[in-house]
């Protein structure tokens, strides 16, 4: 087993799942967020198809601002994105539908860091960049909505 990470970027998966982690010592002692996590979780509460969802999804916007001092999408993330869209498309993959992840992976690359995630795949084809998985526990009950 690997030594724990002092510093690492948890990406939009890993902050929604926090709660679920079923190995929350895999995390970095140091857990960072991206602006750009920032922003997509931003957007759940506004196409959230029910209120409980909404006020789901707002209660994270609102933990994350509470908890974590955003890494900036800056001029060296940008100039990483291009390296990350291009291993992309080598990869055979669409940075386009990959854009929220391809942006933070710049930002965790431009700065050194690996990333931590739920959803490793997500970040498959990505060259340089240190995945980390983290493992969660679905949720007990997956269709919480009638007719979901």
């Amino acid at each position: 087993m690997s030594a724990r990470h002092l510093r690492g970027v948890l990406d939009t998966s890993t902050v929604i799942m926090l709660p679920q982690l079923t190995e929350p010592t895999r995390l970095p002692a140091e857990p960072l967020i991206t602006a750009v996590t920032l922003a997509e979780l931003s957007v759940g509460p506004l196409v959230a198809s029910t209120e409980r969802e909404r006020a789901e999804r707002q209660a994270h916007v609102q933990q994350a601002e509470a908890d974590f001092d955003p890494l900036p999408f800056d001029r060296a993330a940008a100039r990483t994105f291009g390296r990350v869209a291009a291993s992309l498309r080598r990869a055979g993959r669409k940075p386009a539908a990959r854009a929220y992840d391809a942006m933070i992976a710049a930002t965790a690359l431009s700065n050194e860091l690996p990333v931590f995630t739920c959803n490793p795949r997500d970040f498959e084809g990505i060259d340089g960049l240190e995945v980390v998985a983290v493992p969660f526990a679905e949720p007990a009950a997956a269709a919480t909505e009638p007719g979901g």
